[in-house]
């Protein structure tokens, strides 16, 4: 849903406080017309002054996100300026909260932006998966730069949407897939370079720990429960459907919810797959195949999925199927030389439940011409396997750069302009949508055949209307509006 081009652009902070205004207000009926803000930035027209630190707002401050806030912070290279929770003062957000005493509190993004716009330079989003985009959109939109965990968002039009505005608004845009910026895409991106990785038909990607939605039966919603009063449901809500309270949806359980996360895939393919993504130029597929579906259900993810994705001949890159495994028993076939896991100690675990490294997940298998490699997940490097193999080649493969900076510090300094986010909307956002695209077949559990020039799945109407998902909430329609 583009925005109007010829509605006025909206400079002024009082015409910006209008609009936010009028998006506070939505429930009395006070919404004003979707118009885009002019983006504006500090360092627009050049790099930072040297020591100039980046002025960070933070939405999401427990979880996953209260790692984001400390390894932004411990790069030296930014300031905490504002911190925003939906449950400010929970247990989960405590530690952030002493850490940060004196930093200015708000439990709705909309209000921390109306009252802090001139405060502040970037905002970091670590909130469910279903929640990034309104954020996200709202802070480009005024000219701030954004860090999205991944995936980018929840359905595949608000990815698309995300994309339009990063290129609209030229803001410093990363999303939050650490190996990105770790020894596996400077690895990946050698050895493509070099010939070393070439003419992939075939790759295995795999996740078979436990996840949260395991062992789990519902023939429907929740039931209702009493809101905490530490809670603004409202706004955790945000643009998704009407739910009624339980606490079976929040703090990590949402990943078990096709309302509000994105599964197994969701929150792992990006770690495994997406330099493969990249640098062999998957763009989007031509076909998804639900292969195994254990457990369908219409409101959480399968107990079990196989996947196939296909992926047609790009320039002079062969077709290619990628095949996704997640669930605990559903293991994927492993070449004889596989052995064990590869497992880098830095990588975190699952929401709920342990990494298992004897089923062999999570990882990869790439098929090449005349080499076979096999991965783990984020920053963990490929081997050549058999080992015979790896050693014959070992002289012939070419030297790999260190990184200059984490995946925190290459996204501030992009903020100030002296690097270039690695993991931009623009690289991120198809990775993000192959994995949307995912998540529909096992929602529907079907063949689905996708037409990559007009982004319609041609053959399945559910299916193809999922590609948007339900219609946003009354009063949050303009964030859609905002590309």
């Amino acid at each position: 849903m583009p925005s109007d081009p010829s509605l006025p652009l909206f400079p002024s902070p009082l015409q910006r406080r209008s609009f936010l205004k009028g998006m506070l207000g939505a429930g009395a009926g006070s919404l004003v017309a979707a118009t885009p803000l002019l983006a504006q930035s500090r360092w627009a027209s050049g790099k930072a002054p040297a020591g100039d630190k980046v002025r960070l707002a933070c939405c999401g401050i427990g979880n996953r996100g209260k790692h984001d806030i400390q390894a932004m912070h411990a790069t030296g290279l930014c300031s905490i300026v504002a911190l925003c929770d939906v449950d400010m003062g929970a247990p989960h957000t405590l530690e952030i909260l002493k850490q940060f005493p004196e930093v200015p509190r708000f439990q709705d993004f909309r209000k921390m932006l109306e009252k802090l716009d001139n405060e502040i330079d970037a905002v970091s989003i670590g909130v469910p998966d279903f929640a990034h985009f309104p954020i996200a959109m709202l802070a480009m939109s005024m000219g701030k730069h954004v860090y999205v965990e991944k995936p980018l968002a929840h359905t595949f039009q608000e990815v698309e949407l995300m994309m339009q505005a990063e290129k609209k608004y030229q803001v410093a845009a990363q999303m939050g897939n650490q190996g990105h910026s770790e020894a596996n895409y400077f690895q990946f991106k050698a050895w493509t370079e070099a010939g070393i990785i070439k003419n992939v038909t075939k790759i295995t990607a795999f996740m078979n720990s436990g996840r949260r939605w395991h062992g789990m039966q519902v023939a429907g919603y929740l039931p209702d429960q009493p809101v905490p009063t530490s809670l603004d449901w409202d706004t955790w809500l945000g643009s998704a459907r009407p739910h009624a309270y339980n606490k079976g949806y929040t703090n990590g359980d949402w990943r078990s919810w096709f309302d509000f996360g994105n599964g197994a895939l969701g929150d792992w393919g990006a770690h495994i797959f997406d330099t493969a993504h990249e640098f062999l130029h998957l763009g989007l597929p031509e076909e998804i195949h639900s292969l195994k579906a254990d457990g369908p259900s219409d409101f959480i993810f399968p107990q079990a999925s196989t996947l196939c994705f296909k992926f047609p001949k790009r320039d002079q890159m062969p077709a290619l199927d990628l095949t996704w495994y997640d669930g605990v028993k559903n293991l994927p076939p492993l070449p004889d030389e596989f052995g064990q896991a590869v497992v880098d100690g830095n990588i975190p675990p699952p929401s709920a439940g342990k990494i298992d490294t004897k089923t062999g997940g999570p990882g990869k298998v790439i098929y090449g011409e005349d080499l076979t490699f096999k991965g783990g997940s984020h920053g963990s490097t490929l081997e050549i396997i058999p080992q015979a193999k790896a050693r014959d080649i070992a002289s012939k493969l070419p030297a790999v750069p260190p990184s200059p900076s984490n995946h925190f510090a290459n996204f501030l300094l992009a903020c100030k302009g002296e690097e270039n986010c690695r993991s931009s909307f623009a690289v991120a956002g198809p990775l993000s949508q192959v994995m949307v695209l995912g998540v529909i077949a096992q929602h529907v559990n079907g063949q689905l055949k996708f037409d990559r020039q007009t982004k319609q799945i041609t053959n399945h109407p559910v299916a193809n209307a999922l590609l948007a998902g339900p219609p946003p909430r009354k009063g949050w329609e303009q964030f859609y509006q905002l590309s």
